[in-house]
């Protein structure tokens, strides 16, 4: 990264690497089991369930209504902080060198250094913007799925494969939906980089540990669990 200096550019790397390897230990790997999301998943199943046995589904419509919506209220939320990094992007030149002489703890550093940084945060951006936006949609087939199902004279087996297939969609689109979140919580830590290369790994790091506090050791997730 010849516009980087080492130092930024070794930042970048390990911050992004440990994203991914949160993102890996959440959703993939042996303990993605014991995870907060893991329970939610569960929860959901018996959600799908018992609406198979309603015969007016208004509660089960509103509650996805209401999840649908705050997704929306999110994907807004990025397309907005995408068109402020964009006019940002604009102002790279003598504007942020004014803010840099205000803010005395950021560094000295070239318009190419500081427009990197703004490309970056604006990436995780449309990367959250994109999984809200497919979260939406899957949880749009999951309110499709459950305005098509059978009645309530099926046997239980049917019954338990079609709350299946609707429960598989939502939790796709709760998967969906927590990515979208994390590029927020990890585009606050990326804010550290224009302070220092070890900021960005310091605030990284820290949103990785509370975030995983969350998924393994919340009281949420013991609620959720019911234990």
């Amino acid at each position: 990264m010849e516009w980087l200096p080492t130092g930024d550019a070794i930042a970048l790397v390990v911050a992004v690497a440990m994203w991914t390897a949160f993102a890996y230990v959440i959703e993939h790997s042996r303990w993605s089991p014991r995870t907060l999301t893991a329970a939610v998943n569960v929860q959901r199943m018996k959600w799908m369930r018992m609406a198979m046995d309603r015969d007016f589904r208004i509660v089960d419509a509103t509650l996805l209504g209401n999840l649908m919506h705050s997704i929306s209220f999110l994907a807004s939320a990025a397309l907005i902080i995408l068109g402020v990094v964009g006019a940002a992007l604009g102002a790279v030149g003598t504007d942020m060198e004014l803010v840099q002489q205000k803010i005395p703890f950021l560094r000295p550093e070239t318009a190419a250094e500081i427009e990197t940084k703004l490309v970056f945060i604006g990436i995780i951006f449309i990367y959250s913007f994109l999984n809200f936006t497919w979260s939406l949609q899957q949880f749009n087939f999951c309110c499709i799925l459950l305005g098509a199902s059978p009645r309530e004279t099926i046997t239980d087996a049917e019954k338990e494969a079609y709350a299946g297939r609707a429960a598989r969609l939502a939790n796709r689109g709760g998967r969906s939906f927590n990515r979208g979140l994390r590029g927020f919580y990890f585009a606050l830590a990326a804010i550290g980089w224009f302070i220092h290369p070890l900021a960005l790994i310091g605030a990284t790091l820290a949103v990785a540990l509370i975030l995983g506090r969350r998924e393994f050791f919340s009281v949420s997730r013991t609620e959720m669990l019911g234990r």
